[in-house]
């Protein structure tokens, strides 16, 4: 009966240990997931600057040409 026992308690705690595992992998593949959208977002802001810088340039050098 002893045996019995132990041999329950050992199961249960093992199926503990699978569901936290679990869930740290499924934690850890939306945290990676978010990464990915962040440095998407990132490259997207950075190209739209260049964009506006690009642009700003032009105009300072057009304004600059209509004052000579």
């Amino acid at each position: 009966m002893r045996s019995v026992l132990i041999v329950l308690a050992v199961a249960g705690l093992a199926a503990c240990g699978i569901e936290t595992a679990g869930t740290a992998a499924t934690a850890a593949a939306a945290k990676k997931q978010e990464v990915e959208q962040a440095q998407a977002t990132k490259g997207r802001v950075q190209r739209e600057l260049d964009v506006a810088n690009q642009q700003m340039a032009q105009r300072a050098a057009q304004a600059e040409e209509a004052t000579k």
